[in-house]
């Protein structure tokens, strides 16, 4: 299935967080909490201005971007988990 996301939301993709700590200590599943770091696998048009000019969103796809924590929407699309989300609810892109 192909998604295209319309205006200014944007598909993202989980980056799975490290499980063990710097000392060595593993982490089990049940105490960690889900990565709000991920990579962008599509964007949407954008927004149109006051004079009906398409206004292009500042992330591109394969941008590694970093959201708020209940940040997006969890969908399962061709079996991989993502997130649905407004380009406002991305706090920065990294790297």
């Amino acid at each position: 299935m192909k998604f295209r996301p319309l205006h200014d939301r944007v598909v993202v993709e989980r980056v799975a967080e490290e499980t063990k700590t710097a000392g060595g200590i593993i982490i089990p599943d049940t105490a960690t909490e889900k990565p709000s770091e991920g990579i962008v696998r599509a964007v949407g048009e954008g927004n149109r201005d006051d004079d009906n000019k398409r206004v292009p969103l500042d992330v591109e796809v394969g941008d590694r971007v970093l959201f708020g924590k209940w940040g997006g929407t969890e969908v399962k699309i061709d079996g991989k988990e993502l997130l649905i989300m407004k380009e406002s609810d991305i706090m920065g892109v990294i790297g």
